[in-house]
């Protein structure tokens, strides 16, 4: 009898690695399994084949068993070592484990990638938070003045005012020493909204030795007289006061001569208190006005009334304020109140306030505590369009209530001035967190509303709100808070 031929044992598969590939190794060595079998069958006894058979079987399952048990062994360990998964952290909100979901599992709505985990209330704040960018991103948009529009009124703009310089230095005798004009206002800050509709051009005339004395208690209106050797403004000094009211009645008038060339330009009538004198055209259908305004350069050191003022060492530094404190000031015929109010002998008519629109507009062009602030090599921030915003909000809210006909463009940019300086890193003003800092901006504006203080950013002494008074005051914060706190309807309903 030939012996039958000893089937090698197959070895026991490694508890972590069941897989496709082993099943189907197994599958394999079933088949040699069998056909050996066969084989045997027909070269042996019957009984002999028969014990080989039973332990064929047998071994093979052994290995089924061993393969059932390894796969219960895996999917147990899987379970220990797999973590719960856990929602983003918010911030706000402790963190809470929570069970994986099944693979085949959908999510709702409610539980959209980024959003996994939050309460209904949270979810509601992220689509309100969502919604006021998109309005305030909208209403930035719709602010934006046409590139087209700008250089078309721009080049309107620069031809009459070097008309006007023009004139001045070669036909009229009192102002043939006034210097190249400086561009201020909102157009030159390049925070103009809507339209390029405004321009403001200051003209100014040096004077070198002169004497200022307080006209009030705030700093900001003085009169000035002469010193010896003065220029061709003397004849407009009267007991040793240059008179405000008279040399821009003279400057009044030298300006209407030469618009008289320019049949496109109109020289509006005078308004009382306005240092102005204020010039309207057409450009193509934006109607333009353009204020020309007579002024002084005083090249001495400023007023005692601003030392306490641009407190701007810890947003641009103490070098840029050392810089611009070494400018000279400006001083243009205007008073507040009545004009025959007298002090000292000079009545009100005859001051001069004074002026650093050229420091403001600095300031504004160069508004980071980085100089790479909204350049190529820096990051964007949103400190001017925090400020448009406003300034269209304040317009919005003037044109609803005509008791806010007091407040003004100047009350949010000095607003934003003072927030600047308690906010003062970039980081602080990232484009990418418009809403939060435009409600900050918004509630710095209430806090002063409702004190009914904000004091002029060069000279603290003064307070710009003295002007709206108490009243105006709390009821435009009451209403710039309603605006906030309702996710800005007023804004919206522009869209």
């Amino acid at each position: 009898m030939q012996k039958p031929t000893k089937v090698k044992e197959i070895p026991s598969l490694p508890e972590d690695e069941e897989s496709k590939e082993q099943k189907t190794k197994k599958e394999k060595q079933r088949k040699q399994i069998d056909e050996k079998t066969s084989v045997l069958e027909r070269n042996v006894n019957g009984t002999t084949a028969c014990l080989f058979e039973e332990e064929a079987t047998t071994r093979v399952r052994e290995i089924e068993t061993l393969s059932v048990k390894q796969k219960k062994r895996t999917e147990t360990t899987t379970k220990m070592v797999r973590k719960p998964e856990t929602p983003k952290d918010d911030r706000s909100t402790p963190v809470t484990p929570r069970t994986a979901a099944p693979k085949n599992s959908r999510k709702t709505p409610a539980c959209a990638e980024g959003e996994e985990g939050k309460t209904e209330s949270e979810l509601k704040k992220m689509n309100d938070e969502h919604e006021v960018n998109t309005i305030l991103t909208k209403t930035l948009s719709s602010l934006t003045i046409r590139m087209d529009d700008r250089s078309q009124a721009a080049e309107v703009i620069n031809q009459i005012t070097k008309s006007i310089v023009d004139h001045l230095k070669t036909n009229s005798v009192s102002f043939q020493t006034v210097e190249k004009p400086l561009c201020t206002g909102s157009y030159y800050e390049k925070v103009k909204i809507s339209s390029p509709d405004e321009f403001d051009v200051m003209i100014p005339i040096p004077l070198e030795r002169v004497n200022l004395t307080e006209f009030g208690d705030n700093g900001a209106f003085y009169s000035v007289a002469l010193k010896r050797g003065a220029t061709s403004l003397a004849k407009f000094q009267e007991k040793g006061t240059l008179r405000a009211s008279l040399m821009l009645k003279e400057f009044r008038e030298e300006v209407k001569k030469c618009v008289k060339n320019f049949k496109e330009w109109e020289v509006e009538k005078k308004k009382p208190g306005c240092p102005a004198v204020t010039l309207t055209t057409r450009v193509q259908s934006i109607l333009i006005s353009l204020d020309v305004v007579l002024c002084i350069m005083v090249r001495t050191s400023w007023p005692l009334f601003t030392n306490d003022g641009l407190k701007i060492q810890k947003w641009l530094g103490a070098k840029v304020r050392q810089n611009f404190r070494r400018e000279p000031f400006y001083l243009v015929p205007k008073y507040e109140g009545r004009s025959t109010v007298e002090k000292d002998g000079v009545q009100a008519k005859d001051v001069w306030r004074i002026s650093f629109s050229h420091v403001e507009k600095a300031m504004l062009m160069n508004h980071g505590s980085e100089k790479t602030c909204c350049e190529k090599a820096g990051s964007p921030c949103c400190r001017k369009n925090c400020l448009k915003l406003l300034k269209h909000l304040l317009s919005l809210l003037k044109d609803e209530d005509k008791s806010f006909e007091k407040f003004c463009s100047y009350h949010a940019k000095t607003t934003l001035f003072h927030l600047c300086c308690s906010r003062s890193k970039d980081a602080h003003w990232s484009s990418e967190d418009l809403p939060h800092c435009f409600q900050q901006l918004l509630e710095h504006f209430e806090e002063h509303l409702e004190a009914g203080v904000l004091p002029n950013f060069f000279i603290p002494s003064q307070n710009l709100l003295s002007g709206p008074g108490t009243n105006a005051c709390k009821k435009l914060a009451a209403r710039v808070r309603e605006e906030r706190q309702q996710g800005f309807p007023k804004l919206r309903s522009q869209l």
